[in-house]
C-alpha cells in the first residue's frame, strides 16, 4: 500500500488565506502576497459567475455515459491506483472536459461520505461556474495543472479538502478531454499529491494512444516523422483530427492557417498526392506537399509539408486586422464588427446558447464557424439549415444525431420556421439545454431581422438568453478594403489581383445591402474576365455603378445594368443611351436617379 505524500513546502493557506477570503467577500482589498495570483484570479471569476461562497449546491445532472474513449483508457488505470491508496483518505475523480464527474474511485468510507454531501460525485459538475474555485475547475478554466488547498477554495464547504487535478489531452488531437483529480483531507495534504495527479494524467493518455484506431496511429506517425525532417509548417487532419505543429501555429495569422487547411481537407477528399501552390490571404505564396495517410483505396487522413515563399519585391507582415480580430478566416477592424465578435466569442468561452442576428450576407455563418474554430479547433461541429426542414425527410434525424454526438451544433435560419416547426425544434432542444455545460453541445442559431416574430418563434429564441446582432457591411464601410483583399485570395487570386484606388472608390460608394455575401458575389464576377493586375473600374459589374439603398426586384436589376451598360457603351452620354434603349430622355434621367446610377463622365 502507498502511502501519502506529505512532504513540505506546501502552499500556505491558513489563517492569512482565510482572512484575505474574507477580505475579498466582502469587497474590501485583499494585501499583496498572501493569496497566490492564480487563485486570486480564479476568486474573481468565481464572483462574476456569481458563485454561492457560503456552500456548494447544485443539480444532478444525470448518470454520465460510462462508455467512451476517457472512461474506457482511463479505468486500469484508476482502478491500479485505487488499489495502491486502499484504506486511505484519498479519491481518485475522473472529468470531462466540462468538469461533469465521470466516475469516483476512493479508499475510505468515511471520507467518501463526505464527498457525497459536498456532491463531488458522478453526475455532478465540479466547473467554476458552479461551485468557484476548486482544483478540475480551475485546472479546466486555465488549461494546466492545478492545486488548490483549504481556505483556497471558494466554496466555504470545501475548505477542509485540498486537491490536485491536470487535464488530460487527447494525445493525437491534443485537445482536452477530461481531467484527472486527486483529492484528500487538507490535513493529509503534500506537495506531492499535484505530481501524483500529473504521473496519473499522462499514464490515462498513454493508454488513450495505445487504444487509438489504426489510422490514427498511422495519421500521428506520420506527422511526427514530417516534423522531425521537415522544416517549416507542418500540418495534418482527418475527419476528426487536426493537427499544426509549433511553427505552424505561430508564425503563420489565423486567416492563412484556415486557407491551407481548406485546401488541405479539399485533397483528402480528392485523394491528390503531390505539391500545390496556392496564394495565402497575407499575400504569402504556400507550396503544400501532400502526403495522403491510410490503408487502402481512399485515405483516412493527410499530412501536408509547407514551404512559405515571400512574393518577389514584397515585404509582407502582419496587418492591423490580423492583431485586432484574431477569429480565423475573418478580416474586420471596425469596432461595430469587432463588438459583434468578441461577444460571440465570450458566450462560446462561457458555454452560453446565443442567438445571431443580421441582415442577410454579413457573415453570422462565419462568425460561428470561426470562433468554434478558434476556440476548439478540433471539436464536431454540426451545421444545420433550418430552412431546409420541411423539404427534407432527414432533417429531424439529422438533428437528433447532433445533439448526441457533436460538441457544437450551429442551426440557421431559424426564422424560416413554421410555428409546428419551431416547435418541435424547442422540444428537442430543451432537455439538451439543461446539459449544455455539463456534458451537452454548446448550440447557436441565426436569424435575420423578421417584421413579425410569431410566438413558437419567441418561445424558441427563449432558449439562448443573449442575442447579437452583426452590423450591416454599410455600418462598418472602413472593413471594406480589407474584405476584398480577403475575397480576392480566397478565390485564389491573392498577391495577383488587386484593387485600384479608381476601383475601390466606386465600391465604397455603394450601400451594400447584399452585405459581405454581395461583395464576394461581385468579385467572382470580376475574376472571370480579370486574372492578374488591377481591377479598374471598366472591369466592374453594372450594379457597382448603381448606389441605391434599397433590394431590387430582378426585373428592376435588368433594367438597371442594361442602363448601365447603355452609358459605359455611350461613354456618358444620356441622349445616346436614352436611344439605343428606346426610351426618351425623362425617363433615362428619372431611372439613373432613382436606381442611384453613377454615370461615366463624357
Amino acid at each position: 500500500m502507498t502511502a501519502m505524500p506529505t512532504d513540505t513546502p506546501v502552499p500556505t493557506d491558513g489563517a492569512d488565506v482565510a482572512a484575505s477570503r474574507v477580505r475579498f467577500l466582502t469587497a474590501e482589498p485583499v494585501l499583496p502576497g498572501l493569496v497566490r495570483g492564480s487563485i486570486l484570479a480564479s476568486w474573481q471569476r468565481s464572483r462574476d459567475l456569481k458563485v454561492a461562497a457560503d456552500q456548494v449546491h447544485q443539480l444532478y445532472c444525470g448518470t454520465p455515459n460510462s462508455d467512451t474513449p476517457l472512461t474506457t483508457s482511463a479505468e486500469p488505470v484508476l482502478r491500479t491506483l485505487r488499489e495502491q491508496l486502499d484504506g486511505q483518505p484519498v479519491s481518485a475523480i475522473l472529468t470531462d472536459s466540462s468538469g461533469l464527474v465521470l466516475s469516483r474511485l476512493t479508499g475510505d468510507s468515511a471520507f467518501e461520505r463526505h464527498l457525497d454531501s459536498v456532491q463531488l460525485a458522478p453526475g455532478f459538475s465540479y466547473a467554476e461556474q458552479f461551485v468557484g474555485t476548486n482544483g478540475i475547475g480551475t485546472a479546466l478554466e486555465v488549461g494546466g495543472a492545478a492545486h488548490v488547498f483549504g481556505h483556497e477554495h471558494y466554496a466555504e464547504d470545501l475548505e477542509n479538502l485540498a486537491c490536485a487535478a491536470v487535464p488530460i489531452q487527447h494525445p493525437i488531437s491534443g485537445r482536452t478531454v477530461g481531467a484527472i483529480d486527486l483529492t484528500c483531507w487538507r490535513r493529509d495534504a503534500g506537495s506531492l499529491l499535484l505530481t501524483l495527479a500529473k504521473t496519473t494524467a499522462e499514464q490515462i493518455r498513454q493508454a488513450m494512444l495505445a487504444d487509438a484506431g489504426a489510422n490514427q496511429l498511422d495519421l500521428f506517425q506520420e506527422y511526427l516523422r514530417t516534423c522531425r525532417r521537415m522544416a517549416g509548417a507542418v500540418l495534418a487532419l482527418d475527419r476528426e483530427v487536426v493537427m499544426l505543429n509549433e511553427f505552424a501555429r505561430t508564425t503563420l495569422t489565423p486567416g492563412d492557417q484556415t486557407a491551407m487547411l481548406a485546401q488541405a481537407g479539399e485533397a483528402l477528399t480528392a485523394g491528390y498526392r503531390g505539391p500545390i501552390v496556392i496564394e495565402l490571404p497575407t499575400g504569402r505564396r504556400a507550396r503544400m506537399h501532400c502526403r495522403p495517410v491510410g490503408h487502402g483505396e481512399h485515405p483516412s487522413g493527410i499530412v501536408v509539408h509547407v514551404k512559405l515563399d515571400e512574393p518577389a519585391g514584397r515585404h509582407i507582415a502582419r496587418t492591423v486586422t490580423d492583431v485586432a480580430n484574431p477569429l480565423p478566416g475573418l478580416v474586420g477592424t471596425a469596432p461595430p464588427w469587432l463588438r459583434a465578435c468578441h461577444e460571440v466569442e465570450r458566450l462560446f468561452r462561457s458555454a452560453e446558447w446565443v442567438a445571431v442576428q443580421g441582415e442577410g450576407g454579413v457573415g453570422k455563418l462565419a462568425l460561428l464557424r470561426a470562433v468554434q474554430l478558434r476556440r476548439q479547433p478540433v471539436g464536431r461541429l454540426s451545421v444545420l439549415d433550418a430552412a431546409e426542414a420541411a423539404r427534407d425527410t432527414g432533417w429531424h434525424e439529422r438533428l437528433r444525431r447532433a445533439i448526441g454526438d457533436a460538441d457544437n451544433i450551429i442551426i440557421s435560419h431559424v426564422d424560416t420556421l413554421t410555428s409546428t416547426q419551431a416547435r418541435s425544434l424547442s422540444a428537442a432542444l430543451q432537455d439538451s439545454e439543461d446539459r449544455a455545460s455539463t456534458g451537452g453541445p454548446w448550440v447557436a442559431v441565426t436569424l435575420g431581422q423578421p417584421a413579425h416574430e410569431s410566438p413558437a418563434i419567441a418561445k424558441l429564441l427563449g432558449l439562448f438568453p443573449s442575442t447579437v446582432e452583426v452590423p450591416p457591411l454599410r455600418l462598418h464601410l472602413e472593413d471594406l478594403q480589407p474584405l476584398v483583399t480577403h475575397f480576392l485570395a480566397r478565390l485564389g487570386h491573392g498577391g495577383q489581383l488587386t484593387c485600384s484606388p479608381e476601383a475601390m472608390q466606386m465600391l465604397m460608394r455603394l450601400s451594400w445591402p447584399g452585405n459581405a455575401e454581395q461583395v464576394l458575389q461581385m468579385l467572382r464576377q470580376v475574376v472571370k474576365h480579370r486574372r492578374t493586375g488591377q481591377i479598374q473600374p471598366e472591369d466592374l459589374p453594372p450594379e457597382a455603378r448603381a448606389v441605391g439603398r434599397r433590394r431590387l426586384s430582378p426585373l428592376e436589376r435588368i433594367e438597371r445594368d442594361a442602363i448601365v451598360e447603355s452609358l459605359v457603351d455611350a461613354h456618358g452620354n444620356k441622349a445616346k443611351a436614352a436611344r439605343s434603349l428606346e426610351m426618351s430622355r425623362a425617363t433615362i434621367y428619372r431611372k439613373i436617379h432613382d436606381y442611384g446610377i453613377v454615370s461615366p463622365t463624357t
